[in-house]
């Protein structure tokens, strides 16, 4: 626990809270001149006893139930940085799930200003695989230049995709298929990979990996062959992120090098010296 970063934390998000903005007046004693929500204010909104709140802020709350990080989280209005920093500042972990149960759906526009600069294909996809932003080298690798609405959706059962990304009974599928697996099983109810799945399930090539698909390995750092439309067949290197401000979304860059053959070996892990 931190108790001076926890604290720091829940005050500076309670002072943004008006208390008539809950029906609530702002209380006038002597001594209390502090903006925003008081810590009794807090614990009659969650309907938690005396001092449970101030428990928290406080630091003198080992271990604070699940539910009551929630519950102050939504109340002060925490995005998902916040989030991850009130469960490492009050239990030294990260949280178990993002707050919003749609966090990943969307990205700060300033992404497409970072895709525009990067010079390797690249682009970022939401939590179902839905295209949320991408650059030219990444639109130039399809035919035509027909960029895909959901890439996961693409790889898996649109046949084009099947020219582009070579070998792909063997060298996707088994590797893409597994990562729509896990999708689902985290998220059943997302209607989007629940069509992609049925869509999949309709597709004997698709059907055939997906049942028998292995356990979900993360894509980052694996080499994969395809057929660029400018400039033929070569390799892509999936190299995966996170923007922190969208759990679940994808951020992917995707070195291309030109040629039939795999390079045969990966790139030493960077370290910092000394």
């Amino acid at each position: 626990m931190d108790k001076v970063a926890l604290r720091f934390l829940l005050r500076e998000r309670r002072a943004l809270i008006a208390p008539e903005s809950h029906g609530l007046s702002r209380p006038a004693r002597q001594g209390r001149r502090a903006p925003g929500l008081s810590q009794a204010q807090i614990d009659q909104l969650l309907h938690r006893a005396p001092d449970t709140y101030g428990r928290l802020e406080s630091g003198r709350y080992a271990n604070p139930p699940v539910d009551l990080l929630e519950d102050v989280a939504r109340l002060l209005g925490m995005n998902e940085h916040e989030w991850v920093a009130l469960w490492r500042y009050a239990l030294g972990q990260d949280p178990p799930h993002p707050l919003n149960a749609r966090a990943g759906e969307a990205v700060p526009g300033t992404w497409q200003l970072a895709l525009d600069g990067v010079t390797h294909m690249a682009y970022i996809s939401d939590r179902s695989w839905n295209l949320l932003a991408y650059n030219e080298p990444f639109a130039a690798l399809f035919p035509g230049r027909r960029v895909p609405a959901n890439v996961m959706r693409w790889m898996t059962v649109e046949p084009e995709a099947r020219s582009v990304l070579r070998h792909w009974e063997t060298s996707w599928a088994p590797l893409v298929l597994p990562q729509l697996r896990a999708a689902i099983a985290a998220d059943p109810e997302d209607p989007t990979l629940c069509g992609i799945e049925k869509e999949v399930l309709d597709d004997p090539p698709a059907a055939r990996v997906y049942e028998s698909a292995r356990a979900y390995v993360h894509p980052d750092g694996s080499e994969r062959p395809v057929h660029h439309a400018e400039h033929g067949p070569g390799w892509i290197t999936v190299c995966a992120a996170q923007p922190m401000a969208a759990p679940r979304a994808r951020l992917l860059i995707l070195p291309f090098r030109a040629g039939e053959h795999h390079s045969g070996g990966r790139l030493r892990p960077l370290r910092a010296s000394g």
